[in-house]
């Protein structure tokens, strides 16, 4: 009976998942959908907790027991405390650091059930030792690879370290991990040999994110996550555990998915974003030099400017989130549609630290979903539109990435801001982006800088609106 009600709980676990997800894809859906993973994860804990059928003659332990739930009260009180005060320009970290915390746990698993083997003297079958050793590489290279992220999205690394003939050295590693960890199949699960493998993974970790630049994180933080979800998936197929298996499944394959979406915005290959280091200093200083002079605008044309336009489309890059003037850009939008004003978001998908990161901003300033437009979707418009203004944003915008093939980002889609009538950029300073090059847009004819904070200058252009 118990074992049926834990196949039902594995079930509704797994359902929930995928229906969870899917409603993920609309941002409309994605906070409700969230909310049902979380569900059925909990239901599938749960049941495992209480409905696991034990050996005969085997009895849960209270002691065991109480630790296990003092542990998961403890996750969680840290989990919501620290979800709920992070800033957003934090949330690639966080997600970073969650995500690494999964691998580690991936790997602690192997190593556990090896030292189970190891103290019981048990064999386990080759395909066993296969998902053990499987998920205690990938959950390694999660781990430490993530929290290599996290130290360089924070700025504890503020630059790539590219070792000399990394990619060589980085290969090595990489094959004596996967030798190694062949090793240990080979000689039925060896426990130190095991702990060996864990080191060079570990090691393999940080040699792959060290060399990579600031512009890459957003494929970075996607490709580490789908390791972990892969680490999870053979931790499912360890236990035999359906619900943990289908989890490791969905998550390993939409970060998959998402890692490939993310390269092709930036028209990169996968090795490239992982060999390349783009947003490092290679790229640093490369591109045509540019001639030409930028002008500024002053708060009261550009309230004059966009009071008498008919459509503005608004570019929310990572400044926006540094400044976290989510909610006077959205004040700045009720202002202007009172007007008569036609409000939309240009979305570009790399723009911020990790995928999506502007919609999760924008929707804490109850921004519609409707009006945030992806790029495809939004280029076309841009003919159409009388003022597009660009706050924090800049590679995403820049057109070299169409008309200069000696630029590092030569070939990459972006927003064609500079189609429209009139573009403003607002910005603290002149100082190229990630990839290190200047913006053509900003000697462009029809683009005018508004510098300075975006929170204070957004501030200071609802105030002057309000007044006409």
């Amino acid at each position: 009976m118990k074992q049926s009600l834990l196949e039902i709980c594995y079930l509704i676990g797994s359902v929930t998942f995928i229906v969870g997800l899917k409603m993920m894809g609309n941002a409309k859906t994605a906070r409700k959908g969230n909310l049902i993973g979380a569900a059925g994860m909990t239901i599938a804990i749960l049941g495992t907790i209480f409905l696991h059928k034990y050996k005969e003659g085997e009895e849960v332990n209270p002691l065991i027991l109480s630790l296990i739930f003092g542990a998961i009260l403890l996750g969680t009180v840290i989990g919501w405390l620290t979800a709920k005060k992070v800033q957003m320009t934090k949330m690639p970290e966080l997600v970073s650091m969650f995500n690494g915390m999964g691998g580690l746990c991936a790997a602690l698993i192997s190593l556990i059930e090896l030292n189970h083997l190891s103290e019981h003297g048990g064999e386990a079958s080759f395909g066993t030792l296969i998902a053990i050793v499987a998920g205690l590489i990938i959950g390694s290279v999660s781990f430490s690879g993530s929290i290599i992220a996290y130290l360089k999205l924070n700025g504890a690394m503020k630059k790539p370290i590219r070792l000399p003939q990394y990619n060589i050295i980085n290969l090595v590693v990489m094959l004596g991990a996967l030798a190694f960890g062949a090793y240990v199949i080979y000689n039925g699960g060896n426990l130190t040999l095991a702990y060996g493998v864990f080191a060079v993974a570990l090691l393999y970790g940080v040699l792959f994110t060290i060399p990579i630049g600031g512009a890459d994180m957003p494929v970075v933080i996607s490709l580490l996550n789908s390791f972990t979800g892969l680490a999870a998936a053979f931790g499912g197929f360890l236990y035999d555990n359906k619900v943990m298996l289908t989890g490791g499944i969905l998550v390993g394959s939409a970060g998959t998915l998402l890692t490939v979406i993310m390269c092709r915005a930036m028209n990169r290959s996968l090795s490239s974003v992982i060999f390349g280091a783009f947003g490092g200093s290679s790229a640093a200083g490369s591109g045509s030099e540019v001639n030409g002079s930028i002008k500024d605008i002053s708060v009261s044309d550009l309230a004059v400017q966009m009071n008498y336009s008919k459509k503005v489309v608004i570019v929310p890059g990572y400044g926006l989130a540094v400044a976290q003037a989510q909610h006077i850009i959205k004040e700045l939008e009720n202002i202007l549609e009172e007007r008569g004003v036609e409000v939309k978001y240009a979305i570009h998908p790399v723009a911020g630290r990790m995928p999506g990161h502007m919609n999760v901003l924008l929707a804490e300033s109850n921004v519609n979903y409707d009006k945030l437009v992806e790029m495809d979707e939004i280029n076309p418009e841009f003919e159409q539109t009388d003022v597009v203004l660009i706050v924090g944003a800049n590679d995403v915008v820049n057109p070299a990435a169409k008309s200069d093939p000696s630029s590092p980002i030569y070939g990459m889609p972006i927003l064609e801001v500079d189609k429209a009538k009139h573009v403003v950029v607002n910005k603290r300073s002149m100082n190229a982006g990630y990839a290190g090059i200047d913006n053509l847009l900003f000697y462009d004819p029809k683009c005018s800088m508004f510098f300075g904070d975006a929170k204070k200058a957004l501030t200071e252009l609802v105030a002057e609106l309000k007044t006409m």
